[in-house]
């Protein structure tokens, strides 16, 4: 045996005695048969095209003998780097995969495992697996190498100058799981790949981790500005496989699509190919909560150069006169800010009789305030707001001072603050409401674009309370802010998540994009269950009179309907509209024909150029009140 094992160690030096005495004696000892035996057993898993279904490539995944605690890739690679074999366990993976790829002839590229360490070895840099092909007739053109991470790579020169020699030999080059290693981006930066595999972790679950899915289309977003082809792995959901065709990413590999095999499938599975003839678009998942800036108080800084106690009052007076814009002054000693004083104090004071005699020469601090608002300058906006409200009123018209650890920076105004959070308050109502928490304005149009782009048929279903604003009135706006929100949740009910959107466009507005065929259905149930659930919300007496009553500003008694639904509906199909802004006048048009009909009521447009569609929806008039 020690014959054996100097065969595969040349050079050198290890202490066998201490081996075999240890615990690990019987793991190196099936090591070593594994390599003399060549007991390692090549997989090939499917890389297809997510656009057409085709197979790109094979990736090669080795095996170690059956029923034995060195068969999975992880223990095998594992132990024979504890034993100084990692090359001959590569050298030995990369020849039977070989091997097997060229005897199966299987068709496309084939991903070949390395890793950083092998590249660099001398006997692969001198050609030794490219002679190896040439032996089995295969292209290196076919060859990727698909460079895998066990441990920190530092010296990205020395990888650099062996991709580029074995490019010139016309091999490609992969990086593995990316946002899994020590430093892939890194890699992907320095070697500048013609593949990137992303890490299975953030394939998992996409379609309902909205983190996630922003990872993904970044590097999307990184790989087509850099000419680099993305591989999304670990595929093993219909899910999963439909956001990443949505997402554009070119190729994919995992479960659903096709499992590891000795002998791989020449086609990809039967529900991979049904998901990839699928119709429409997948809905892209979002949080369920109000988008929040976290913009920092720095934001509202303006720099005012501070006076100290010793300054006298006619001299910040004088600062007020030549500087219109100056609202506030603050006070300063040695640093640290012991008050403020505001224009409107000191003016007013200076206008009564004698007041300019009495104080201008003696301290400003008499005119201070000397509690003044003082914060730092990393807390968000939405936190000096709150401080502002517990601190009291005046802190609006004094403004604040900005700190950095204490020491005095500058100052802001409550106007400024106003200003900034009302406008944060309007971009956050954009991509979310605050009541339901569904979609915005802004992932609306996104949506009806992407559906737009994939030229897919859908509906649009937009839908309004008809009655609402004299229930506000009667009723208050708590209970008017509970019918918008039952109302969103039973639109959100009507929905096939993964197929149809929902958003709410603001106050008791929203529109439903429908892929699902069966949208009048799942419509017309609506309309039924709202008629029965918005009964709650009434007094007997006016569920019994069907309506109720109110003084307009007329003093005229002015009688009111129950509130109502009405969703105006639009069939659209590809080629007719070409944005959202047109689609949006259509669907408004629509709601406005189904507001005009007594009840809760469906109006399908149904104008000549939408009559295409209906044939296969087998739509009914869809004008009929409930």
């Amino acid at each position: 045996m020690d014959m054996n094992v100097k065969k595969f160690l040349p050079g050198r030096a290890i202490d066998f005695a201490a081996t075999h005495e240890s615990s690990r004696s019987e793991i190196f000892l099936r090591l070593i048969q594994i390599i003399e035996q060549r007991q390692l057993t090549p997989n090939f898993q499917p890389i297809i095209s997510m656009a057409t279904g085709e197979i790109y490539a094979y990736e090669g995944l080795i095996r170690g003998p059956s029923n034995s605690p060195l068969h999975s890739p992880l223990s095998l690679f594992r132990a024979a780097g504890q034993f100084g074999l990692l090359l001959e366990v590569e050298r030995l993976c990369r020849q039977v995969t070989l091997e097997a790829f060229v005897q199966q002839k299987l068709m496309g590229k084939l991903f070949l495992n390395v890793s950083p360490e092998c590249l660099l070895d001398a006997n692969f840099k001198n050609g030794e697996t490219l002679d190896y092909m040439h032996s089995l007739g295969l292209e290196p053109h076919r060859v990727v190498i698909e460079l895998t991470e066990n441990q920190p790579t530092y010296d990205y020169s020395l990888l650099l100058e062996a991709v580029r020699h074995y490019r010139s030999m016309g091999l490609e080059i992969a990086i593995d799981d990316l946002g899994e290693g020590f430093s892939s981006l890194r890699l992907w930066f320095e070697l500048r790949p013609e593949y990137v595999k992303i890490d299975q972790h953030f394939i998992q679950n996409i379609n309902q981790d909205p983190i996630k899915l922003q990872f993904v289309r970044s590097i999307q977003q990184i790989a087509e500005n850099s000419s680099t082809q993305i591989i999304a792995e670990g595929i093993e959901t219909h899910a999963e496989f439909m956001i990443v065709k949505d997402l554009g990413i070119l190729l994919g590999q995992g479960y659903f699509i096709a499992r590891p095999n000795a002998i791989p499938a020449a086609i990809i599975s039967t529900d991979a190919a049904n998901s990839l003839n699928q119709n429409g678009i997948m809905v892209f998942p979002r949080k369920n909560t109000v988008i929040q800036k976290t913009l920092s108080t720095m934001k509202l800084l303006i720099s005012v150069p501070p006076v100290t106690p010793e300054v006298d009052s006619d001299e910040v007076y004088s600062r007020f006169n030549t500087q219109l814009a100056l609202e506030s002054l603050p006070v300063v000693e040695q640093g640290i800010p012991i008050g403020i004083i505001t224009r409107n104090r000191l003016i007013d004071a200076y206008a009564r009789p004698y007041w300019r005699e009495l104080y201008g020469k003696k301290s400003c601090t008499l005119f201070m305030d000397s509690a003044p608002l003082v914060v730092d300058k990393n807390i968000s906006l939405q936190e000096l707001s709150n401080a502002v409200v517990a601190a009291g009123q005046r802190h609006l018209s004094n403004g604040f001072i900005i700190t950095d650890r204490g020491q005095y920076l500058g100052v802001g105004t409550g106007h400024d603050l106003m200003r900034e959070i009302t406008q944060l308050q309007i971009t956050a109502a954009r991509y979310a409401n605050p009541l339901t928490l569904l979609p915005g304005n802004v992932p609306i149009d996104e949506h009806i674009d992407r559906l737009l782009e994939s030229q897919v048929v859908f509906c649009v279903c937009y839908c309004d309370l008809d009655a609402f604003k004299p229930f506000n009135d009667i009723y208050g706006y708590r209970k008017g802010d509970e019918v918008i929100r039952v109302t969103g949740n039973m639109l959100s009910q009507a929905c096939d998540l993964e197929r149809d959107f929902i958003g709410h466009i603001g106050g008791d507005d929203f529109i439903i994009l429908f892929q699902s065929l069966d949208w009048e259905i799942r419509c017309r149930h609506v309309l039924a269950s709202f008629a029965r659930e918005i009964m709650h919300f009434f007094k007997p007496e006016h569920c019994d009179q069907g309506g109720y009553s109110s003084i307009d500003r007329k003093g005229q008694r002015v009688c009111h309907s129950l509130i109502t639904l009405s969703i105006g509906a639009v069939l659209v199909t590809p080629g007719i509209f070409s944005s959202h802004h047109e689609i949006s006048t259509i669907a408004t048009t629509a709601k406005h024909q189904a507001k005009r009909m007594p009840g809760n009521s469906l109006f399908l447009e149904r104008r000549e150029h939408y009559l295409q569609p209906m044939d296969r929806i087998d739509s009914t008039q869809c004008v009929n009140g409930i």
